[in-house]
């Protein structure tokens, strides 16, 4: 003879679909806000193009300084890359130059 101690519960029905429910919610928040989520996705392109517009400045000032190098090696010394170089290394000017004097801030075009 079998005798009923309990009743049935009826929260054992809920427990597969609760668990579900919650990992699906993890995963998802995840995908979204995670390390390698959508919207870090799109803050990595966004990072991207800033660095490359940085690049892009970096190299042009390479450039401009390699042609200037250039300007300086022997047998193509430039007459007034030389002076330019020579006063502005020696802090000199001439009697009858102006004179502008700049901060260390300031840039020079």
């Amino acid at each position: 003879m079998w005798t009923r101690q309990h009743r049935p519960r009826r929260t054992g029905r809920l427990i597969v679909p609760a668990l579900s429910v919650a990992v699906l919610s993890y995963f998802g928040y995840h995908v979204y806000h995670g390390e390698f989520g959508i919207n870090s996705k799109d803050q990595l392109r966004a990072r991207a193009a800033v660095l490359q517009t940085e690049l892009d400045a970096v190299r042009g000032q390479r450039v401009a300084l390699e042609n200037k190098v250039r300007m300086l090696h022997d047998g193509t010394i430039d007459k007034d890359m030389l002076d330019e170089q020579a006063r502005q290394a020696l802090n000199l000017s001439h009697a009858d130059e102006v004179t502008i004097m700049l901060s260390p801030g300031d840039k020079i075009n």
